[in-house]
């Protein structure tokens, strides 16, 4: 492989490789064409590539379309939209936006993908007041898996089909979308040490107060056992930190928060008023490429006894780095929108994320996720990280069935049942 197909196929996920029979780097949709039908003639799998940070597993063989050259974000301040192309990352649009008072509905991590993040729903540090970011696509251009390219609108079944279905129907080029009025937020963390607070309860407290909050209020409770490395921050280092983020565009956001205080010293506070273009830094996800696997559940209610349990099997005895986050779903989420996003009745989302190789992450996250079955609807397709040979659970039985008729008709060979990667 030539140094320039390396970069190619360079990803954010460095634990699957990535050896296809040809890579195709795509900077127009007319490129895209050509590849899903050089494809189709060559009788060739399809994975597309943008940023890597959702790679659902290892690609050997077929085709590789790149769509990082394709990075063009265009705003309409006027209409409140913003047309962006198929590699673009959401910190450009963030940046793009944020002149006009504008934001999009992005999630926590700014190098991740937009594109391929809408199409698997999109749940944004702001989606309890405004729903998920597919709910907000005004129109797609698309090449099919039949090597058509079609514009997309939502009179359109292909529309309903692609929001929520993932990768399943064709190769997005570009996506308009909505943008909502929102210049400056209040957001960031309350963080206590793992060992000195019971996790358990420390759960129970923000279960119980998330039932108080406002549709205006985004959170998730994170659980991390750091390790003992100097580059991390000293309040970090060796510790296992439990904490609360959260996103807020009320004006009485030190009222609201108040009751989580409670539950014991509070080791780190980042919360305050910010501008919208510094909202990566309530989460601050990490930017180095490395190698994880994860997996999550889609809750009905949260099981604050068998999710205690949980935490206490993925704690820092748990033989490895387990990431835990519990995102507050309902609010807008719940919200009934022309697309094929599932299981807008759950009420929590869990995600579970470690390190290494794929067989003992599962040996790990399995256990874990089976504490929760009796209360999970199913899986997110925005987080199945190293999990996307696994489709059992990503769609409700409905869902699954129309998406799969609509696949029989716009993808009629197959081609892209390998995945599309944020």
């Amino acid at each position: 492989m030539n140094t320039s197909t390396h970069d190619e196929v360079s990803s954010f996920q460095t634990g699957f490789a990535l050896r296809p029979d040809r890579v195709f780097p795509v900077r127009s949709q007319d490129d895209v064409v050509a590849a899903v039908r050089h494809a189709a003639d060559a009788r060739l799998p399809v994975t597309v590539l943008a940023t890597g940070h959702g790679l659902p597993g290892a690609v050997e063989g077929g085709v590789l379309i790149s769509t990082r050259h394709m990075d063009r974000v265009t705003i309409d301040a006027g209409a409140r939209t913003a047309r962006v192309q198929a590699g673009v990352r959401w910190g450009d649009v963030v940046a793009a936006a944020a002149p006009h008072g504008l934001a999009p509905l992005n999630g926590s991590a700014p190098g991740v993908g937009a594109v391929s993040y809408t199409l698997g729903g999109g749940l944004g540090i702001l989606a309890r007041e405004f729903g998920y970011a597919a709910d907000h696509v005004r129109s797609l251009d698309v090449v099919t898996g039949d090597g058509r390219p079609r514009h997309v609108t939502p009179d359109s079944e292909l529309y309903w089909g692609l929001l929520g279905g993932g990768h399943r129907l064709g190769v997005v080029t570009e996506l308009e979308i909505g943008l909502v009025p929102v210049r400056t937020l209040y957001g960031g963390s309350l963080a206590f040490d793992g060992r000195e607070v019971d996790p358990a309860a420390a759960l129970r407290t923000y279960e119980e107060w998330t039932r108080t909050v406002p549709d205006r209020l985004t959170s998730s409770f994170a659980a991390v056992p750091y390790p003992d490395l100097p580059a991390l921050p000293p309040h970090l280092r060796g510790r296992y930190v439990l904490s609360v983020r959260v996103a807020y565009t009320g004006t009485d956001g030190e009222r609201l928060l108040a009751p989580l205080r409670q539950i014991g010293p509070v080791l780190a506070d980042t919360l305050r008023e910010m501008p919208y273009a510094d909202s990566h830094t309530i989460h601050s996800d990490p930017d180095v490429p490395h190698s994880y696997y994860g997996d999550s559940a889609v809750l009905s209610e949260l099981d604050v006894e068998r999710a205690g349990e949980l935490l206490g099997r993925t704690g820092p005895d748990a033989g490895a780095m387990v990431v835990v986050q519990i995102n507050h779903l309902g609010g807008a989420l719940a919200r009934p929108a022309p697309n094929s996003v599932p299981y807008r009745e759950g009420r929590f989302l869990v995600r579970l994320l470690t390190m290494g190789e794929r067989r003992r992450a599962r040996a790990l996250l399995d256990p874990a996720f089976a504490l929760l079955a009796p209360v999970t609807l199913g899986r997110s397709v925005n987080f199945a990280f190293g999990a996307g040979d696994r489709t059992e659970g990503l769609h409700d039985a409905e869902t699954r069935e129309r998406l799969a008729e609509l696949e029989s008709r716009y993808d009629p060979a197959s081609l892209l049942r390998r995945g599309v990667s944020a």
